[in-house]
């Protein structure tokens, strides 16, 4: 009988990645409270009820910010501050998304370079110098890179000719510049997405799947609170 009211507190959770409730999100509005000044009524069973229901409210509601704040404590002990990179540097970058004519994926590089950065397109996205040979878009995440430490005795390190790794052919790697709108299509959810360095003819329509910047996409929400955002699970 108590079910209902831990579906409110889970529903009247404020979500770290929009800043709403979960209420808020599909309905567009916090549903209130029933007004109860507990005052004692004529019914001694309702009065009973109402205090019933208040407590079992606050304790999952409780429960809930405390299992939030153990996860995200959990989370961030796992993680790393992102190197500090400026344009000019040295950098290897990642062969993760990069699909290499090489026999067998398991042995080749993790990492091919160096290359330098030419330019920072924001707090997550740099413009590397590529060899025209890999035919590939320069805009790369801040999570492909990593920093090139010259030892004492080397003589040519960042000097050095990136090895002669060939990539195939593939569709460039874009780079998201503003997240516009969002909307629901066949159950899924989509973000209008307007691409750095090509023009609005360009924007298109992608899946929540696929690997947006939580950042922009918390922006987008905070600024846009009435447009579909990610269901609560």
């Amino acid at each position: 009988r108590f079910l209902p009211w831990a579906e409110y507190a889970q529903n009247s959770l404020r979500q770290d990645t929009t800043s709403l409730t979960p209420f808020q999100c599909v309905l567009g509005y916090q549903p209130p409270l029933f007004p109860w000044t507990e005052e004692p009524s004529n019914v001694p069973a309702v009065d009973h009820w109402f205090r019933d229901g208040e407590r079992v409210w606050d304790s999952a509601h409780h429960h809930l910010q405390r299992a939030v704040w153990q996860h995200k404590r959990f989370a961030d002990a796992r993680r790393r501050p992102a190197p500090i990179f400026q344009p000019g540097n040295q950098v290897w970058l990642s062969t993760r998304d990069l699909r290499l004519c090489l026999p067998c994926r398991k042995l080749s590089p993790c990492y091919t370079g160096l290359f330098k950065i030419l330019r920072q397109i924001n707090d997550v996205t740099f413009q590397l110098q590529l060899p025209p040979r890999y035919h590939i878009h320069p805009m790369f995440h801040v999570s492909l890179l990593k920093p090139f430490y010259p030892s004492a005795t080397d003589t040519t390190g960042a000097e050095a000719e990136p090895p002669p790794l060939e990539v195939l052919d593939q569709p460039s790697i874009l780079t998201v510049n503003e997240i516009l709108d969002s909307r629901r299509r066949g159950g899924h959810l989509e973000y209008l997405v307007d691409w750095e360095g090509y023009g609005p003819e360009e924007r298109s329509w992608v899946p929540r799947d696929n690997k947006l910047d939580p950042t922009l996409l918390q922006d987008f929400h905070r600024s846009h609170p009435d447009r579909p955002a990610p269901r609560s699970r």
